[in-house]
């Protein structure tokens, strides 16, 4: 099987944990020379255009923005292309969506590191991306 990557989507929320998703992904971009979209999921709902920005959503917008430029810096200390991209709605749709419409070869994410009992009854976006993907997904701990 000759898998090659050279997309690397990498779902980030300012977590320690995204970004020690990131740092794994940063390493597999060195080895196999590709480059990383991270991706910021605004938990609601894509307002018209000519809605205008609500202060939760200016909120969002700005803590999506100082997510994003501290990835591209990382990146760019290691020599990777980064790009960065918004969306709205529920993280792990939005993920596997984003992962299949732009055909990633690959999708690290970082995760909680719940216990069963808990991801059980409040359910799990990396959970979700892992079982509903048709990418390959690699959860970072």
């Amino acid at each position: 099987m000759n898998f090659k990557i050279k997309k690397i989507l990498v779902p980030l929320d300012g977590s320690p944990n995204s970004f020690r998703g990131f740092d794994v992904a940063i390493q597999l971009a060195r080895e196999s020379h590709s480059t990383i979209t991270g991706l910021y999921v605004l938990g609601i709902v894509k307002p018209r255009p000519s809605d205008p920005i609500t202060p939760l959503e200016k909120i969002l917008l700005e803590h999506a923005q100082k997510i994003m430029k501290k990835a591209k810096l990382l990146a760019a200390k290691k020599g990777i292309l980064f790009i960065d991209r918004l969306s709205y709605g529920d993280d792990g749709k939005r993920i596997v969506e984003v992962a299949e419409k732009q055909n990633f070869d690959l999708i690290v994410i970082g995760s909680r590191g719940m216990g069963a009992a808990k991801e059980l009854f409040l359910g799990s976006t990396s959970n979700y991306v892992l079982h509903k993907s048709k990418k390959p997904v690699l959860i970072v701990k």
